[in-house]
């Protein structure tokens, strides 16, 4: 095995990787390697300072005590560097007319409740009301069957349920539902609202040393799944809003605007048509 005895700044990522034993995987050593390369050179490239290094293992450890399985601060430091919807993009380049994904964001649950089609998924009966609804489809315009469908969103106050457990009904705005051999999926839910995401930890203070909101545009969580078929996890959002140009963690594609039109002599305010297209697997 390769060997470099003494370690200096001119050879520092060569001594750490030369000690990377040569039974590791060869995937794991790949991606290890590249790691330790482009981490030296950066701290090569802006002379990294010892209190600036400090600073740094602060602010990781601090990012740490800050995350529990209702918050997760790590997840919001890579949406708000771009690194979610990289990796996304890598992962997921999808053919023409096929629907795009965005970031998946740190307000999922597993376990939701499997609700009847057509269901009300506000439990706490605030918000102006809207039927979302379309279908799911193949690249050849077909629908899709059995195709399960996870939706969650905040509520009217820009909160999820998670967020304010003493406050919100469990499960508020949040659902599954599964497609039959129409495709289509319809239910009710709300106009969802543009809020911040949460700024009291070492990814807010980032965003505002670095200038930036911590604002996201309004929008609807959608994840579906099906076992011929890749799955897509993305969101709606709400033409017309704010921040769609500057959403802070990069989530927005144009594919993904639309238009909530009045449900003028309907049950609810608003509606949302949108059409999914999933690809196979």
């Amino acid at each position: 095995m390769a060997y470099i005895d003494s370690f200096t700044e001119e050879c520092s990522a060569e001594a750490v990787n030369a000690r990377i034993d040569e039974a590791v995987e060869p995937r794991f050593r790949e991606v290890m390697e590249s790691l330790v390369r482009h981490l030296h050179d950066f701290v090569k490239e802006v002379e990294l300072t010892q209190r600036e290094w400090e600073v740094a293992i602060d602010f990781l450890t601090r990012a740490g005590h800050m995350s529990d399985d209702k918050r997760q601060e790590f997840i919001l430091l890579s949406d708000t560097l771009g690194v979610s919807m990289l990796v996304d993009a890598i992962q997921h380049r999808r053919p023409s007319g096929a629907t795009e994904n965005t970031v998946f964001g740190p307000f999922h649950l597993d376990g939701a409740p499997e609700r009847e089609m057509g269901a009300n998924l506000s439990l706490d009966g605030k918000g102006e009301s809207c039927l979302y609804a379309g279908r799911v489809l193949d690249l050849d315009g077909n629908p899709i069957e059995g195709v399960r469908i996870d939706v969650w969103s905040d509520n009217s106050d820009g909160f999820y349920d998670v967020q304010q457990p003493d406050e919100q009904p469990k499960w508020n705005n949040r659902g599954v539902f599964t497609t039959g051999a129409d495709g289509r999926y319809w239910f009710a839910g709300i106009k969802p609202v543009p809020y911040p995401i949460p700024d009291d930890g070492p990814v807010g203070q980032m965003l505002s040393c670095l200038g930036r909101h911590a604002w996201r545009p309004a929008h609807m969580h959608f994840m579906l799944d099906h076992p011929q078929f890749e799955r897509i996890v993305t969101h709606t959002f709400v033409s017309g809003d704010p921040y769609l140009t500057s959403d802070t963690v990069f989530g927005v594609k144009d594919s993904l605007i639309l238009n909530y039109l009045e449900n003028t002599g309907g049950d609810t305010q608003w509606k949302a048509n949108f059409d999914f297209v999933m690809v196979p697997k």
